[in-house]
Order: structure tokens, then sequence, then C-alpha cells
């Protein structure tokens, strides 16, 4: 391939190499100037590609991928419907681990300029099941779909996944997909049947009508039950006989099912919970019910909820180990849990602990969750506010120097420079850090350097096997 190819919009071909951060491929093309790199991500060393330029610059260009041509030398055939949400699902998970665990130490010597990273790495904690492990899906409708079988789109109607780097296409999911209930994945196409043969057409995207349009899951595992919530728009909504609907999920799922949901979204953005309108309860209850490490949950479908709840169980061990490491006075000052979001970890330093928790989301409902959970596990000393975080260290400057510990799990993005500055102010000796993003964690490890604390342990978690993120625990002392 020439280099006079790589320009924005044109699809090129190309193999992968090698794998970057991110799960980035990385091919390159020889030139008299050294070698152009080119990222595609969702690809992995072997696999032959085609994919579409997004940008170009001097050195490198970034692609979306289109598709595998050809497979790895390192996968292995699995018996599940490949899906845009787990790429690597055919990478053996050891070699999963491999390219995890050495891609993010690289990106702490190189955004964080940790160079003892291997001296402070504790440990690599993998998710307990590799399959099966999600406990939340959200299926999409369509009327337009893709035949994995002929690779050509058709107009009609399809329930399942995005088609990759697509937002109107959707794939018929005809078999599980290897991440969520098996039993229900492969009765997902007679739910596909019955509202297809209801008349009733699925969304078009680009023209922004039709009536099916999300099919949502929550999965408790304490209990092996299902939530549903169909979401549909308002269009001839009389047309749709909702108890015979009901009748046949019932029928399909038996016990199982915990509750049925039905939402109307008129929203045209692409969106599953309407941001007007409210649920209507058409059989069961509109919550589950979850253990985590011996305290009980109470999950609505809105509610913010560990995906992978056996492997959060280890997260917040390890986070919890951190909290309590070196810091023998943990119950004689205030714990605060930032970004907390249903105030799990909090309600577990509080349940472990006689110190007063924080904790502080913006999320409202996240924070109505947190306060009821905590009533259900008669756990009192704790205390949950709804602000914005960096607002929220501005309006309490009464805690400067009152906080020993400090739980940071902010979102994907990373927490703010104005709130990490006041974070650094409140002079904790503890900080534990919990990163979805070990880029972002990186990228904050300077500013902590610089404010005198030093890191002193560092795990990862792979909650999402088969798919490129890595959750990182940073243990940091003053």
């Amino acid at each position: 391939m020439e280099l006079a190819e790589i320009k924005r919009g044109n699809i090129i071909t190309v193999t992968i190499t090698d794998t970057a951060f991110g799960g980035k491929g990385i091919a390159k093309i020889n030139t008299p100037d050294g070698d152009y790199v080119i990222f595609v991500p969702n690809t992995f060393t072997g696999q032959k590609v085609s994919a579409r330029v997004v940008k170009r610059r001097k050195k490198h260009a970034e692609c979306k991928l289109v598709e595998i041509i050809e497979k790895s030398h390192l996968e292995e055939d699995m018996p599940f419907q490949p899906i845009s949400g787990a790429p690597f699902i055919n990478l053996p998970i050891a070699v999963q681990k491999e390219f995890k665990k050495d891609t993010c130490l690289n990106v702490y010597k190189r955004i964080g300029r940790c160079n003892n990273i291997e001296e402070v790495f504790d440990k690599y904690i993998e998710s307990p099941e590799v399959f099966h492990y999600r406990n939340k899906m959200e299926y999409s409708f369509s009327a337009i779909g893709y035949d994995l079988k002929t690779k050509e789109e058709f107009d009609g109607f399809a329930l399942g996944f995005k088609k990759r780097g697509t937002w109107w296409i959707v794939e018929n999911l005809e078999k599980e997909s290897g991440i969520f209930d098996e039993e229900f994945e492969n009765k997902l196409n007679l739910i596909k049947s019955y509202c297809e043969n209801s008349g009733l057409p699925a969304w078009h995207p680009p023209k922004k009508v039709g009536f099916f349009r999300y099919l949502v899951v929550r999965k408790s595992y304490k209990d092996n039950q299902l939530l549903l919530k169909l979401v549909t728009s308002d269009t001839n909504i009389e047309k749709f006989d909702f108890k015979a609907f009901t009748d046949f999920v019932v029928n399909l799922l038996g016990d199982r099912l915990a509750g049925l949901l039905h939402t109307i979204n008129n929203d045209i953005g692409d969106n599953a919970q309407s941001r007007i309108g409210d649920d209507t309860l058409l059989y069961g209850k509109s919550t589950i019910n979850e253990d985590l490490l011996g305290l009980s949950f109470e999950i609505s479908m809105q509610s913010f909820f560990q995906t992978n709840p056996k492997c959060a169980e280890l997260l917040y061990n390890k986070t919890i180990e951190y909290a309590l490491e070196g810091n023998e006075n943990i119950s004689d000052g205030v714990v605060m849990d930032l970004f907390c979001g249903t105030g799990t970890i909090g309600q577990i330093i509080a349940s472990k602990t006689n110190a007063k928790v924080i904790g502080v989301d913006i999320v409202e409902e996240a924070i109505e969750n947190a306060k009821e959970n905590a009533i259900k596990n008669n756990i009192q000393n704790v205390e949950f506010f709804a602000a914005d975080v960096n607002k929220f260290l501005f309006e309490y400057p009464e805690y400067q120097n009152k906080i020993g510990t400090i739980i940071l799990d902010p979102p994907r993005a990373g927490i703010s420079g104005k709130a990490l500055k006041r974070v650094i102010e409140l002079n904790a000796k503890h900080i534990v850090y919990v990163s979805c993003n070990p880029a972002t964690q990186a990228r904050d490890m300077e500013d902590l350097f610089s404010a005198g604390y030093e890191l002193k342990k560092l795990s990862l978690v792979d909650q999402f096997p088969h798919t490129s993120h890595v959750e990182a625990i940073a243990l940091f002392q003053k």
C-alpha cells in the first residue's frame, strides 16, 4: 500500500502487526522518512482488516474498523455470534491479559512518568467468569438490518446489536453473544418474531419514525431472574396489544421473569432512556435484588450498578484493602467517597469501620439509591450528597485537614483539573484512586506526585473480558 492512499474517508486494507493501549491495532507503512503508523481500534496482531481513514497526521493515521478480512493466528473458534461489543472474544483470555497488562503499564510510564511501575505493581485481577458475565444488556430494533452471511444490508425488521461503526444498522442476534445470559439470548429471536408479527415497524433511525426501539434487560445473579423493559414510540401505540405481549413474555421466561416494563420514548436521539415519560409496569416488579460483599442492593432499570458484579466484588475488596493499608486510625476520621454512584464502596467501608463516610455524586437518582440501600443494610455512619464534586468541595471548606482518606472513582473522562486541585488541598494522607481509564489516571499522577503523594501500589482489574477496557486501583500516600 502506498502512503498516497491514506486519505480521509478512504477504505484501506492493512495487516495488524502490534497492539497499543486501548485495543488499538497497529499497522505500518515503510517510507523514506521512517514508518508511518496506522491505528485501527478493536483489532489485534495478525489480523488483516479493512478500515476507513478518519484522521491523517504527519506521522500517523487514525482509522475505524470496517471488517475483519482474515483472522489472526492467535484466534480460536468460539460457539458465539460475534458482536461489535466483544471484539476480542476469539482471543484466548491469557493473551488478552498479556496485552492489557503490558500496554497499561506502558501508559503509566509514558503519561504518568512512573518509571518504577513494575516495582509498585501489585496484582492483575481476572474476572471470575470469562463468559456470560454481564448483568445488563441493551438490544436495538431497526428497520435497517445487516445479514452476517451475505454481508448485505436489508430493509425490514432487526433486533440485536448495532453493526460496528454505525448507529442505524442492526445485526440480528440469532444466537448467544457469550457475554450475557445464554438462555435469554437464545430466545431473543422469538421476541423479535413476536414483535415483527404484530405488524408495527421497527424504528427507522435516519427517518426517525417507527414503533419498536429498544429492549433492555437486567439480570440478578442472586435470584437468577430477569427484568425487561420494552421501549417504543407512541406512534400507533393503540394497535399494540400489551396484554398479549406480556402473556407471551411470561410464558417464554416463566419464573425467571422478575418484571416487565414499558417506556414511551419519542426522543429522536439514539438513547434507550427517554428524558420524558415514565415507565409503566406491565408485570411483576420494577426492581431486582443483588448481593455484593454481604450487602443487599435493590436495583431499578436506571440504577447504576457494576456490570460484572462477581468481578466487582474483587475490585471492591482490593479498594478496601488499599484504604485500610497503613491506615490504622481510619475509624477516627472522615472518609470521603467521591463520584460514589450508588455508594457501594462507601457503604462497605462504613460497614467495616467506625469512620464517618461521606459520599458525593452528581446523579440524583444514584444518590437516592445509595440512601435507600444504606437504610436497607442498616448502615448509619454514612451520608450521601447529590452534588457536583467540584462545587461540593468548595462549599464545605470545613473538611480541610479533617479527611484522612479519599476514595476517587471518576467517570471515564477522569477528574477535572479544578476538582483534583481541590482534592489535593484537602490534605488527606491516603488517596485510593479507582479508574475505568488508566490513561486519565496516569495523567493525574503527575499532579499527585507534585503534591507530595507517592504511589505505593497499583492493581489492574479485568472487569470486561473480550473488550479493550481494564480498570485500575492505585494507592497514594503522603
